[in-house]
């Protein structure tokens, strides 16, 4: 039978107080990352910030750890830490040694400790939703400060600000990751004008696409529109959202800039006369057998963690993040960011079979709304860098989350439906204190 206590022990308290900084100092990280403050306020860029709280999200981690008895490490982040020995296994083989040094502990380290945060520290439902929240609204803005801008290179449109937003590729493939998290707000938004404002944003990002040239933005953007279609509209029996979803076609026909189409044949005709193309779509395809031989040449380890472009001499990347892994890390490390990636779908196939899938609107919104957005990324990665990029091991760690918050919820329901308040009653049950879960209200 079950007793109830009427204050947490001063321990737990703490150890909760301790996860709650670190939760915050992830939310801060996470709109540091996107929202890049340190290029509209000038002054912010001598300020390590994101160093700072990934600093302090650790150190809270850390703490906060102390209060559970069993912690159930995910087999996604195996694979991402197997991945991160097998990078720094190659760095002695490399042709840049210090090259492949930075890349590998000044970028791809930062994705390690991104997806355990997130993956370890994000357990219920309200801060999961909080960290997509910042994201998809930091995303939207980047992607309206963009068309205000209109910063257009070559014809195409970059970025507002630096990062991942600067290059017109990135700017889109970062887009068409996005709109499925813009989309499962508008569908959870109850007030008339929150909807309008993220169907603004939707529409926004496709025009933002368009107007990027970017062939792999738009191949991931309607990946990402079918998912979105199928999870809401059809399993979700929103059938006026296909209506919706042809309003939305015509509106990108619309505002198709001049000689789009012909960029689009360019992805099966390779180079066409007179496009905007240029002859990349030739030139991919030499970088893609290129990778594929280096991979022949250096199984093992590769040539090195972002030394493509020197051992080449071409100066390019490979614009496909798994021959880019291949040529670059190994084979194994190929091997291995596939795994990752099943993984992380794995985790959303265990969430939608969850009971917490079936009982819950907002839970089976994000799950299909992480789907679309996952589908999204490993199609556009067929053409674009990002191995070293945080924002696939944003996503991976997010289907992490959602799997503990649906495996929560099957031992103790009220922990997933609700934060946990730093002050609170407690039910002894017999799950109380398993796997560091207690039953708060």
């Amino acid at each position: 039978m079950a007793t109830v206590a009427t204050e947490i022990p001063q321990g737990a308290a703490k150890a909760d107080k301790r996860d709650s900084l670190a939760f915050r100092a992830l939310v801060l990280f996470s709109v540091v990352y996107y929202a890049r403050p340190e290029d509209l306020i000038s002054p912010l860029k001598v300020i390590p910030m994101s160093k700072i709280l990934g600093a302090v999200c650790v150190i809270g981690l850390i703490a906060g750890l102390s209060r559970r008895r069993k912690i159930k490490f995910p087999l996604a982040l195996t694979f991402l830490m197997l991945l991160f020995g097998q990078m720094i296994l190659s760095i002695p083989f490399a042709y840049w040694r210090g090259g492949a040094f930075q890349m590998v502990f000044s970028y791809f380290a930062k994705g390690v400790v991104v997806a355990v945060l997130v993956s370890l520290l994000v357990d219920t439902l309200p801060q999961l939703r909080k960290l997509l929240f910042v994201q998809a609204a930091a995303v939207s803005f980047m992607t309206l400060a963009s068309l205000a801008a209109h910063n257009m290179v070559a014809g195409r449109l970059a970025g507002a600000t630096g990062g991942i937003f600067e290059n017109s590729n990135d700017l889109a493939i970062n887009i068409a990751v996005n709109v499925p998290f813009c989309f499962a707000f508008f569908l959870r938004a109850r007030a008339g004008i929150r909807k309008a404002a993220w169907l603004m944003a939707v529409g926004a990002m496709l025009v933002a696409v368009l107007l990027t040239y970017s062939r792999s933005g738009f191949l991931a953007l309607v990946l990402a529109g079918m998912v979105c279609l199928w999870e809401f509209g059809v399993k979700g029996r929103r059938f006026h959202l296909i209506v919706l979803a042809v309003m939305l076609s015509l509106l990108m026909v619309g505002f198709a800039p001049k000689n789009y189409s012909i960029r689009l044949e360019s992805i099966f005709l390779g180079h066409i006369p007179g496009a905007i193309d240029r002859g990349s779509a030739d030139a991919r395809k030499e970088l893609l057998e290129t990778s594929l031989h280096l991979m022949v040449q250096h199984p093992l380890f590769g040539v090195g963690p972002g030394n493509f472009p020197t051992f080449t001499g071409v100066w390019r990347v490979a614009h496909n993040t798994y021959a880019q892994m291949g040529a670059e890390v190994g084979l194994p490390a190929l091997v291995l960011f596939l795994l990752l990636l099943g993984a992380a779908l794995n985790n959303l196939f265990v969430a939608q079979k969850s009971a917490l899938y079936k009982s819950n609107l907002e839970f089976r919104i994000f799950t299909g709304g992480l789907m679309a957005s996952m589908a999204a990324y490993m199609l556009g990665a067929f053409f674009a860098d990002t191995a070293y990029n945080l924002f696939p091991y944003f996503l991976v760690a997010y289907t992490c989350a959602l799997r503990r918050i649906a495996e929560l919820a099957a031992v103790s329901p009220s922990e997933s439906a609700t934060p946990k308040p730093a002050t609170a009653a407690v039910i002894a049950t017999p799950y109380a204190g398993h796997a560091g879960i207690s039953s708060r209200f």
